[in-house]
């Protein structure tokens, strides 16, 4: 797909329902809709801040971490060589320079330790070249094909039923207002600053209340708890204390003084000065050829050191947490599995991808 100047922006096609195509806009805009973007905008700006503060300090880059946050990136996306990335750019309506921006953005943002005050800007008032920095972000970081799959749910919802009745409709106009703190009269100058109409609110309304409906049916406590039964080890969470060492040896001296001479792995770290950390997780988080390690540990067990890097690294498990259905995170990777198994058929009768390439049916 050859990308003009026009669309290379934000009326980039990113998925089609029903004969009619929708761009990088519209699944931004349903996530406005939807109360979703606040917070990676808030992300973004404070990035942004932070390569501003850089440049006047006169900071540069570390060039062998951007290196490897870019080998990392065509790591994650099986891009081989260079003309494969750049290829994989272009059809997203990027150059290898949005990519190097990207990085060093999230360079800054990690490692300066300045005080950071992001410009106060809404998304909808925010000037343009702004905004197209802000996509070049959603989508390198996965952002954009997240809000995709978000809106063809929806548009495949709407597609695979009746119209929801007016009490629904209703019901979602009352719940969008309260969320933004508006009254109706205040909706059309909200509509006003996003450059929406009244017909695209109204489609908006229809399909999360299509949407709900499914969630209402697919989400009640005995298809969770099954999902749980199921998901009990790769949800499992660890709470865990780590230690980087620049040799095997000096692993194994350290896992000696836990071990033979209880010494705490903090205190090992302060007496070597190894960098120390704590580090929490769920197991189905880690690479699956990390995961055999923790399948049958205990808590405060310290396991053998694994190389890391060009060093190595000891961990010591402080907790081991079996899933509950109260715990937040837990509930909402579970209502994510179970929506996306409900919905893989919907949205390859009804949506097809676009973003990225030659359209294909289906969805993630």
């Amino acid at each position: 797909m050859e990308l003009t100047e026009s669309t290379s922006g934000l009326d980039l096609v990113v998925c089609a329902c029903g004969g009619q195509e929708y761009t990088a806009r519209d699944a931004i805009d349903a996530a406005i809709f939807r109360g979703e973007l606040d917070v990676k905008w808030k992300e973004f700006l404070h990035q942004v801040a932070a390569e501003r503060r850089a440049d006047e300090l006169d900071v540069e880059p570390g060039e062998s971490a951007i290196s490897g946050a870019a080998e990392a990136f065509r790591y994650e996306y099986d891009l081989i060589t260079a003309e494969e990335t750049e290829a994989w750019l272009a059809n997203r309506g990027l150059t290898l320079d949005d990519f190097a921006d990207y990085l060093t953005r999230e360079y800054y943002a990690s490692t300066l330790r300045e005080e950071i005050i992001p410009d106060e800007i809404e998304y909808s008032s925010a000037p343009a070249d702004l905004r197209q920095s802000f996509l070049v972000e959603l989508i390198l970081s996965g952002e954009l094909d997240r809000m995709t799959s978000d809106l063809i749910m929806r548009l495949a919802a709407r597609c695979a039923g009746k119209a929801p009745p007016s009490d629904a409709i209703i019901a979602e106009k009352r719940e969008f207002l309260h969320r933004n703190g508006i009254n109706s009269a205040q909706l059309a100058n909200w509509l006003d600053q996003l450059k929406r109409d009244s017909k695209w609110f109204d489609e908006m309304l229809a399909i999360e209340a299509a949407y709900r409906k499914h969630c209402d049916t697919l989400l009640v406590p005995e298809a969770r708890q099954r999902e749980l039964l199921a998901l009990r080890l790769p949800l499992t969470r660890f709470e865990t204390e780590v230690i980087e060492l620049e040799s095997l040896d000096a692993a194994h001296e350290a896992l000696f003084c836990v071990r033979e001479d209880g010494m705490s792995m903090e205190e090992v770290a302060t007496e070597g000065r190894y960098p120390y950390r704590r580090a929490d997780f769920l197991l189905e988080d880690l690479p699956v050829d990390a995961q055999h390690r923790f399948l049958s540990v205990s808590a405060g067990e310290v396991l053998q050191p694994v190389a890391h890097g060009d060093g190595f690294e000891l961990w010591r498990i402080l907790k081991k947490i079996e899933p509950q259905s109260n715990d937040p995170s837990v509930k909402s990777r579970i209502d994510q599995r179970l929506l996306n198994r409900h919905f893989a058929e919907l949205t390859s009768k009804y949506t097809q991808r676009r973003l990225g390439g030659v359209s294909t049916p289906g969805a993630e």
